[in-house]
């Protein structure tokens, strides 16, 4: 069973549009990411998708997420968990790096188009895997 730190989580009653829409808002991040031709844009969209999925899983479970620093970690960590799959700590924490690297250090970090191609097809593998859950929880897939 999945526990939710209270330094990062709070319990909290999500009706189903209120999942719904935090679902909706990762998967627009998704298809702009798909549709860009800019490595960084892809990248950076890509990244708010996945972290966007890990919250709209959390909240599926009855937790939202509070900002705070380490929350993405925190994300990953829970969504690791709720999905079964190490890989998602492995590849949020590289990205998360990349893009904190490119936020605060003056853009130092090139993204290529291999890497955002690389991180992108995991991240649709997620929103894949992950469709199970919505619908026991909504009772629909996306």
């Amino acid at each position: 069973m999945t526990k939710f730190e209270n330094k990062y989580f709070a319990k909290f009653n999500f009706t189903d549009n209120q999942i719904k829409k935090y679902h909706d808002s990762a998967r627009k991040d998704l298809k702009i990411a798909k549709g860009a031709a800019v490595a960084e844009v892809k990248f950076q969209f890509t990244y708010n998708a996945f972290i966007k999925l890990g919250i709209s899983l959390i909240a599926c479970h009855g937790y939202k997420v509070k900002s705070r620093i380490g929350h993405h970690i925190k994300i990953l960590e829970q969504m690791s968990e709720i999905l079964e799959n190490r890989d998602i700590l492995a590849y949020g924490n590289q990205m998360r790096k990349t893009r904190n690297t490119e936020l605060y250090d003056g853009g130092s970090t090139m993204i290529t188009s291999k890497q955002s191609a690389e991180y992108l097809n995991f991240t649709e593998k997620l929103f894949i895997s992950s469709q199970e859950i919505f619908k026991k929880r909504l009772g629909t897939l996306f």
